[in-house]
């Protein structure tokens, strides 16, 4: 089992290798480890967080460390927005002078715009055709499709064959997370169908996960955040069974627990590889810090 770790930022990374007609590109939520980016050449357009009247671009002029120092002592909250169309039209101009085609895999377009913009983008451009992959999931999920995708082009795919590659990754993810409070998903409007939760003890833990609309649900609750974490586990080994998975474990401010997190998951599935992210800045706005999860697919039919 090949084990890969790491993350960071970037906004484009070069590939001196052997070129591929399709370029692929994504956004920063997948907060994707800095070699995979360099290695595929994948594209990364920022998303925006917007606080006391300062605009970040996520990952890039704001950090997790720095946003988690900052948000523990402040008396705000902040905000988080779409790139402008304008973000991906760039993208795609640059991309357009070393490929054919643009494969773009994206932040699911239940929670956020940025698929929106990617399509108005797109609608605008002429040069080489783009395809917008909406993964409805985010970070580690929406990763896997990601990689799977750029991992193809690579090997010389067709631009059809790159799309139908991450789109068959979206059909099969799951993705489940805990959070330590639920005000950040209430504040950020985000909280979709865990709002019944509100208001429950604090050490009632929503099951939380991305339902087929690509948006926010709660699936049960337990007590307490090791018994929720146990539950995640438990809902995937019975999804996966002993079938050949891809696993992303995510988490938020919360790298020791994520780690041990990790080694549970590797124990009880078929981890073909395992994916370490931690959540960017625009994510850890929405669910706060000390949120933990997974996101997988079935690597067979």
């Amino acid at each position: 089992m090949e084990r890969l770790s790491g993350y960071g930022p970037h906004l484009c990374c070069s590939m001196e290798e052997t070129m591929s007609p399709v370029g692929v590109l994504t956004d920063s939520t997948t907060y994707f480890p800095e070699d995979l980016l360099r290695q595929y050449d994948i594209r990364v357009v920022p998303l925006r967080v917007n606080w006391d009247g300062e605009t970040f671009r996520d990952g890039v002029d704001i950090t997790p460390q720095a946003f988690y120092e900052r948000l523990s002592q402040s008396k705000t909250l902040p905000t988080t927005s779409q790139p402008p169309m304008q973000d991906f039209l760039a993208a795609y101009e640059a991309m357009a002078e070393k490929y054919d085609a643009i494969v773009a895999v994206l932040i699911s377009s239940g929670i956020s715009g940025t698929v929106a913009s990617a399509l108005a983008a797109a609608q605008e451009f002429d040069k080489v055709p783009v395809a917008v992959v909406d993964s409805r999931s985010t970070s580690a999920a929406q990763g896997w499709a990601t990689l799977e995708a750029a991992r193809l082009a690579a090997q010389g795919a067709s631009f059809e064959e790159v799309r139908d590659k991450a789109q068959w990754v979206v059909d099969r993810l799951h993705t489940f997370f805990v959070v330590d409070t639920l005000k950040y998903l209430h504040k950020g409007g985000r909280i979709g169908g865990a709002s019944r939760y509100l208001g429950t003890a604090l050490n009632i833990k929503p099951i939380l996960y991305f339902d087929a609309e690509g948006k926010i649900d709660a699936l049960e609750r337990v007590r307490t955040k090791r018994r929720a974490l146990q539950r995640i586990l438990d809902l995937a080994k019975e999804r996966a069974g002993d079938r050949p998975v891809k696993v992303g474990i995510i988490h938020a401010h919360a790298a020791e627990a994520a780690q041990a997190f990790k080694a549970q998951v590797e124990q009880t599935l078929n981890c073909q590889e395992t994916l370490f992210v931690e959540l960017s800045p625009v994510l850890g706005t929405h669910v706060g810090p000390g949120t933990i999860g997974m996101g997988f697919f079935l690597t067979e039919e």
